[in-house]
């Protein structure tokens, strides 16, 4: 599962407990597209991991430490430049989106208290981290996106921020029983009527409301019945007040000791699963596994790639050698011809 909806509400109701009221004690950025942030607060040093790497984004506490580079690249220095000392006053996601905002409050020139804007946006190919002033005029971002390569959004200093609006898209957290049945008249299969139908609703979460209220995913919506878009309403609602209340289950589900999915609630129709207290230790903990899982493999491939290559070079020698020992099926002849050429090769016209 990629980052949804449910997944950054979760995120970001954890990390303002966490870290509100807490001081930005350093920022690096140790890659490209990825920052680390150190904060200190309540007695203890907390480091938020942000990334909005197109293959892999994502924002979550971690324990480990990262080395930065010597020099410091142009965005990490504007942010150390307003940020350094700041204090985190609030974390939020913004509607239903895969956006969490956090809310700095610093000292600026004059010693005046300011407030700035950190929103991460973790969107896949879009992601990116935006560095906002309080009226949420652009900074600088982590990458700048211009005309030229988005018509719809440009992400560049001076420019105002915002978030693309989906067309068509209902927020689940505000949606209406109406609303719901509504989107159930799209001639399509249920699950993709309501991930495409509400913001932040991931496949894996629209497939785990079916199963829960015993649909089938790929069932056509013209074939349902009263009672089973009753029970779908009934399950998704259940969801969307888990998800407004803050009441959370996250865990991985696995397939095979494989780290296959997680999610913040628990979804029907997997035995498998590992529970966490909260969902930066899930995230950690499921990257860390895959990453290792992806390592092994990759060291594998390798080792198959060198092998494969001692294969070809051993099978190349043995057909030189098959030929060599063919040869010597012809020796006797061979012996006999060289000696009657010796004995009366003089004779020979």
């Amino acid at each position: 599962m990629s980052f949804d909806g449910s997944t950054i509400h979760e995120l970001a109701y954890e990390l303002n407990n966490e870290l509100s009221n807490c001081k930005i004690n350093k920022i690096a950025q140790p890659e490209n597209e990825e920052l680390l942030l150190t904060i200190k607060g309540n007695g203890k040093t907390n480091r938020l991991l942000v990334s909005s790497n197109a293959s892999l984004p994502l924002i979550y506490l971690t324990n480990n430490r990262k080395e930065s580079p010597l020099t410091a690249p142009n965005f990490c220095m504007v942010l150390r430049k307003y940020l350094n000392n700041g204090t985190i006053r609030n974390i939020s996601q913004v509607d239903f989106e895969r956006v969490i905002k956090i809310e700095i409050e610093h000292l600026d020139e004059l010693k005046d208290l300011s407030t700035k804007y950190l929103y991460i946006e973790i969107m896949g190919k879009h992601s990116n981290i935006i560095f906002t002033d309080k009226d949420n005029i652009i900074i600088d971002s982590i990458k700048h996106i211009s005309h030229a390569v988005s018509s719809i959004r440009e992400v560049l200093p001076g420019r105002d921020y915002f978030i693309p609006r989906q067309e068509n898209r209902i927020n689940p957290l505000t949606a209406t029983r109406d609303e719901f049945m509504k989107i159930l008249d799209k001639p399509t299969t249920v699950s993709k009527a309501i991930y495409k139908s509400f913001v932040g609703v991931s496949p894996s979460i629209a497939i785990g409301i079916c199963e829960n209220a015993d649909v089938d995913a790929d069932f056509a919506t013209d074939a349902l019945s009263l009672e089973m878009k009753n029970l779908l309403y009934m399950r998704f609602s259940e969801y969307i007040s888990d998800i407004s209340n803050n009441v959370y289950k996250p865990n991985i589900m696995f397939e095979n000791g494989i780290p296959k999915d997680y999610a913040p609630v628990i979804l029907k129709g997997h035995n498998d699963i590992k529970r966490f207290d909260n969902m930066s230790e899930l995230l950690e903990s499921y990257y860390s596994e895959r990453n290792r899982i992806t390592n092994i493999k990759q060291r594998s491939s390798d080792i198959r790639k060198i092998v494969q290559i001692h294969i070809e070079r051993a099978a190349k020698k043995l057909d030189i050698q098959k030929k060599q020992l063919d040869d010597t099926n012809n020796m006797d002849k061979f012996k006999l011809y060289g000696e009657l050429l010796m004995t009366y090769g003089q004779t020979l016209p």
